[in-house]
């Protein structure tokens, strides 16, 4: 087995969720870091930035403009900097990702009197109980070794009434747009994305890690079992992508019951 062969073989199983994950998603997304906005743009043909937009306005940043909200495994921060950007805010950002050279890439972005880097894993955070006013993740939570331990620890460090915002890939319903979004997504993505990020493997992580990556329906669960309420989610681009928002109870709330917000894609 050549060198090529066995990276890929490591991505592959870190994919499933195997013991390797950890370790190869931090190193990998290390070594992308300086192309990694550069691969976005391209194989997405620029809707990134339009999600990315959507998944912000589900923060619902309006009703406390002046408070600390938190991006998770922010990678480049452009999230983060979006949100330091905002019309009217007045708050901070914190942005958390265990990949240093990520966050490392992305400071020409960010302001340091708004948006605040911090090496950190997303199962441990070094946060307070109920510090932020809301949590976002994008195409960031199918990369945790632990999902369902993710969503706890998120719930962990919001406040009350707090809403967690994830914007991640989804698996589109549609029989004519799925056939060609696999053919592309599977295929000419790795390609493209390989030769940009110069890396032999992490573009063939990725649509492997989606398609073991819970249903639209299943996170939302999982949410709720975290402890989250009022979960809800909405497809985009015929399912290309899904968000989901919950909010952390108040004290007294009664657990409501969601599902999707729309049962059409936009």
């Amino acid at each position: 087995m050549t060198a090529l062969d066995t990276e890929r073989a490591t991505a592959d199983a870190a994919a499933t969720g195997a013991a390797v994950k950890r370790g190869y998603v931090k190193q990998m997304f290390s070594d992308i870091a300086p192309h990694y906005d550069r691969v976005n743009r391209i194989i997405s043909f620029r809707l990134d930035q339009w999600w990315r937009r959507k998944a912000i306005r589900e923060l619902n940043i309006e009703r406390d403009p002046a408070a600390t909200y938190l991006d998770l495994c922010a990678g480049t921060m452009d999230i983060s900097s979006q949100i330091g950007a905002g019309k009217g805010f007045k708050g901070s950002v914190v942005a958390a990702d265990f990949a240093e050279p990520m966050l490392r890439a992305g400071l020409e972005k960010v302001s340091p009197d708004v948006v605040r880097p911090v090496t950190a894993d997303a199962l441990d955070l070094p946060f307070a109980d109920g510090f932020a006013a809301g949590a976002i993740v994008v195409f960031g939570i199918r990369n945790v070794v632990d999902l369902n331990g993710a969503l706890r620890e998120v719930y962990r460090v919001l406040r009350p009434g707090a809403r967690f915002v994830i914007l991640e890939f989804g698996a589109t319903q549609n029989p004519m747009v799925g056939w060609i979004y696999r053919l592309y997504f599977n295929h000419l993505c790795p390609l493209i994305g390989n030769a940009v990020a110069r890396h032999h493997s992490a573009y063939n992580y990725l649509p492997k890690s989606v398609a073991h990556f819970p249903t639209e329906a299943d996170l939302a669960q999982r949410m709720r079992d975290a402890g989250f309420d009022s979960v809800h989610w909405r497809s985009y681009t015929f399912g290309v992508v899904a968000i989901h928002v919950g909010e952390k109870k108040r004290v007294g709330d009664r657990v409501s019951v969601a599902g999707p917000a729309s049962p059409h894609s936009r």
